[in-house]
């Protein structure tokens, strides 16, 4: 079989969906990999390296999707401003596509129908479940580390003040407060780095065993008055709250929300649209100054404000809505990335062909179209269908 490495195009993606090292492993595992001309550069992998690997070069994507029948990618399908088409446009009949593709967000659902009427067979990683025999497949796990680390740092860097305390001649400062709304692997980490950093942190989870994980960081945890069968879904994960329930929850948070410098939202809820949870109203009652970090954007966000791909400054407040912060931090990213790709390829690919037995967990909820039927429950329910 042929995979196919394309360089991404989303505005300041650096990075690339296989390293040469898992090059290599295709080519030793039967795999013809084709890779599209400076495709790494941004990570600092090179087109030397890869042909090393035993990559062939190819100079542009439209001959990549052309030849390959397995399409590894890091973003879901965007316009290709320099060929003049959509990246589904390039895309073929029964062609597979392996990428973050957040299809139950509103912003990639026309993408998406585009993808089930091309015949495309589509995974998406924000899919594949948490459970132990996909640990080494999970790549929303591995970016999501990424995501919280950085996206603590670039908070900081748009703050007005210092995160530490600090003690100097004329007085002193006090120290910053950060707060996480949803305490998963980057909740974690956005608290593990704020702490590291000097701040004060807060945190909020509506399950008590990721509220327990906060507290033993060291953060202030928020009672956000959601009772736990009401909380906890399939696999300890989220459950999507009734619209009662979740004006009960903004009220419970409002007060510690009004007195934070950062708030880093990442609740999620698995193949969902993210829950609303901080509104413009509360935002509006927010310190000037303070900053939002939004990384639950890809699928919607949790503020109602927050600029899809963008960063503003509304009432007071900085609303940031960058859609791939673990680009940013392209290196380490790239490597946690591509090594969870090959090990899901490997899972997929059977003698030679990729086998989808839609009664497997992983692939039943990976899976967003195949054979031209949009499958994916998420975005179904996130469409109306």
């Amino acid at each position: 079989m042929i995979i196919g490495i394309p360089k991404e195009i989303m505005h300041d993606e650096a990075r690339v969906s296989a390293t040469p090292e898992t090059v290599g492993k295709f080519v030793k595992d039967g795999f013809e990999v084709l890779v599209e001309k400076s495709a790494g550069d941004g990570a600092l992998y090179h087109d030397e390296d890869y042909v090393k690997a035993g990559a062939k070069l190819v100079e542009g994507a439209a001959e990549v999707y052309d030849r390959a029948e397995i399409i590894l990618k890091v973003k879901e399908p965007l316009f290709n401003e320099t060929l003049g088409k959509h990246e589904v446009e390039l895309m073929h009949k029964g062609q597979y596509l392996i990428t973050f593709i957040h299809p139950a967000s509103p912003i990639n659902h026309e993408m998406v129908k585009k993808l089930t009427k091309q015949g495309v067979t589509a995974i998406t990683l924000d899919g594949i479940p948490r459970i132990s025999r996909a640990q080494n497949l999970d790549a929303l796990t591995s970016m999501s580390t990424c995501a919280g680390y950085k996206g603590i740092l670039m908070a900081a860097d748009h703050m007005t003040t210092f995160m530490p305390q600090m003690f100097t001649a004329v007085g002193r400062i006090e120290p910053a407060k950060v707060m996480v709304i949803g305490v998963g692997v980057a909740g974690l980490q956005a608290l593990a780095t704020a702490k590291r950093l000097g701040a004060i942190t807060y945190a909020a989870d509506i399950r008590p065993m990721a509220a327990e994980n906060a507290s033993s960081l060291g953060a202030k945890v928020t009672d956000t008055g959601v009772p736990a069968e009401l909380a906890v879904g399939e696999g300890g994960y989220a459950k999507r709250l009734p619209e009662d329930v979740l004006v009960v929850e903004r009220e419970k948070l409002n007060d510690t929300i009004k007195e934070m410098d950062i708030v880093f939202c990442s609740a999620l809820i698995p193949g969902k649209v993210a829950p609303i949870i901080i509104t413009e109203e509360m935002v509006k009652g927010m310190k000037r100054g303070s900053v939002i970090v939004d990384i639950s954007i890809d699928q919607g966000g949790n503020c109602e404000l927050t600029p899809a791909g963008g960063i503003e400054k509304k009432h007071g407040v900085t609303l940031m809505g960058v859609k791939n912060i673990p680009g940013l931090l392209p290196t380490s990213s790239t490597w946690m990335f591509a090594n969870n790709v090959y090990n899901l390829v490997k899972y997929l690919v059977k003698d030679g062909k990729v086998n989808l037995d839609r009664t497997d967990e992983v692939i039943n909820k990976s899976l967003v179209c195949i054979d031209g039927e949009l499958v994916h429950t998420g975005a179904r329910e996130a469409m109306g269908l």
